[in-house]
């Protein structure tokens, strides 16, 4: 039993250390140098995150650090989301993962959509998924934009995207680098965006790439030659703020700075053990928390969790640390609105 544990948090490093890559090298970014690309490879607002992949391993050989518990598990039944959400009313809906339906101004829009029953190039080297998506495909209202934070197999699932495109030809947004590997599987309307760039959807929706303290690869030869970012949506009713995948940084502080306080903060919680190897890419629920603070959103969501095994931690175990930690601060008098909403279950604000 203990052999088939340390194969399992091998295939977890190697997640952390590279995701499911491919054999060969994608083609480099060829762009001018800036603050976070030295002309062959972007790099984070803060660098020389210390990763103690040898410690953490050791603590799985040893039986310190042990493993949380996965199941397979199926979804409650919830409502499917109405057609369009006008003007500055807002709806989200919690899919799985990453995604998310973000229903505001006539439009819908989807985070780091993905459909697929495992993240990587292949089924048998690659993570499964535990529950099925908390709304079938065919049950998407129309979709008009998409934005995908980065290359890493979980958030750039591109048969979802490819269907996406076939069937409603929204426009996706990615960062800098990763239109090409869009644009190879025949997906159209890509747009690239650097950190602090922009552009208008229409006059309701301008769409802003933003920090985040992560990284890429997709294959063997690739490992940050695109970039990595979250988005600030920007609209009349307010922006809405969803963070990718990301680390602790100032980059949180940054973009309250530039785009004052959030109205929503969709907030990853997951894969954050073990944390001497997570924690350079991944904020925990304790961290999230944080974030949330730190940005002054109004209302927080969480995301990230009880999709694909992808660290150490339960399937649940982001969710209970949070609510734990939640409780505490209402008991302190400090209370939050920071909510985990379940696969499918939909949030609306007036």
């Amino acid at each position: 039993m203990k052999i088939k544990y340390i194969l399992i948090s091998i295939s977890i490093f190697l997640a952390g250390v590279g995701s499911s890559f491919a054999l060969l090298g994608g083609p480099a970014y060829l762009g001018a140098k800036s603050d976070h690309f030295d002309g062959e490879r972007f790099f984070n607002l803060v660098e020389k995150v210390e990763r103690e992949y040898v410690s953490a391993l050791q603590g799985v050989v040893s039986g310190k650090q042990g493993f949380g518990e996965w199941d397979k598990l199926p979804n409650k039944s919830y409502a499917p989301p109405v057609e369009r959400v006008m003007a500055e009313g807002l709806k989200v809906t919690f899919i799985n993962h990453s995604t998310t339906l973000i229903q505001t101004q006539g439009l819908n829009i989807l985070t780091d959509p993905i459909w697929s029953d495992y993240c990587g190039p292949l089924p048998l080297v690659s993570p499964y998924r535990y529950r099925p998506p908390g709304l079938d495909f065919d049950s998407l209202p129309p979709i008009d934009v998409v934005v995908v934070s980065h290359s890493h197999y979980d958030h750039m699932d591109l048969p979802t995207l490819k269907r996406l495109s076939e069937r409603f030809q929204p426009k996706i947004f990615v960062g800098l680098g990763n239109a090409e590997l869009l644009q190879a599987e025949g997906i159209k309307n890509v747009l690239e965006l650097d950190w602090w760039a922009s552009t208008h959807v229409n006059q309701n929706l301008e769409v802003v790439g933003v920090p985040a303290q992560h990284w890429s690869r997709r294959t063997v030869g690739d490992k940050d030659k695109r970039l990595w970012m979250g988005y600030v949506l920007k609209t009349p009713g307010g922006s809405y703020y969803f963070a990718g995948d990301t680390a602790v940084g100032p980059h949180f502080e940054m973009i309250r700075q530039r785009y004052g306080e959030p109205r929503l903060a969709l907030l990853p919680i997951g894969a954050f053990r073990p944390e001497p190897v997570m924690s350079g890419s991944h904020i925990s629920p304790l961290e999230a928390i944080k974030a949330h603070d730190i940005l002054a959103a109004k209302t927080s969501i969480a995301i990230h969790w009880g999709t694909f095994r992808l660290g150490m931690d339960g399937q649940f175990e982001a969710v209970d640390v949070l609510n734990d930690a939640l409780k505490q601060r209402e008991a302190a008098g400090n209370p939050i609105d920071f909510r985990v909403l379940d696969f499918g279950e939909s949030l609306e604000f007036e």
